[in-house]
């Protein structure tokens, strides 16, 4: 099974995304499942919850082909988190879009290894998964997600907004950032906007 063997399914100038090992969920889990790290997405996942996000990440893999894959530092062969591509499944959203998402733990923050993982997930949505479009979910709060996500390319689309408590309660509002495959194409060659 691909999932256990962790194949690569792509390789940057310093990192590989590539899919999940048995081994991998420890050092995941250790690593991302912090206050920081979780803020925005609920909280600290308890077992039950974490066991739930395993088994949603298998599946995308076996139904669609894609996953949020494990990003590895290729420099020291460290976990860093995930990063990669599903079909948008939170309830109130645009279920069945091509969602792109990560997760890095705190010491991988701010040094590009988000936008690097994520710019490689978006050339596989459009090259390999024929996406014509790839939406991303945050909330409002999340200013360090959405700066990602516009620093990629990606657009508001507040007509995509939802209500959904699950990351934030406070807000209980998800919002949505979205590119399609020109706009991503002129981005890649320089030429956006």
């Amino acid at each position: 099974m691909a999932d256990a063997a962790g194949e690569t399914v792509a390789e940057t100038e310093r990192l590989i995304l590539r899919d999940w090992r048995d081994g991998d969920w420890a050092p995941f889990w250790t690593g991302t499942n912090t206050p920081a790290v979780m803020r925005w997405l609920g909280g600290v996942a308890d077992a039950e919850k974490r066991q739930g996000a395993q088994d949603r990440l298998t599946s995308y893999r076996s139904e669609h082909g894609h996953t949020f894959w494990v990003v590895e530092r290729i420099e020291d062969g460290a976990l860093l988190g995930f990063c990669g591509l599903k079909r948008s499944n939170q309830e109130g959203g645009p279920i069945g879009a091509m969602e792109i998402g990560w997760r890095l733990r705190e010491d991988a923050w701010g040094q590009g290894y988000a936008r690097e993982a994520a710019a490689a997930s978006l050339d596989l949505a459009f090259d390999r998964f024929g996406a014509q479009e790839v939406i991303a979910l945050t909330v409002a709060g999340n200013t360090a997600s959405w700066g990602l996500m516009e620093r990629l390319g990606m657009r508001r689309r507040e007509d995509l907004d939802f209500d959904n408590a699950e990351f934030d309660p406070d807000s209980g509002r998800i919002i949505v950032y979205s590119i399609a495959r020109d706009a991503w194409q002129a981005e890649r060659n320089g030429t956006g906007a």
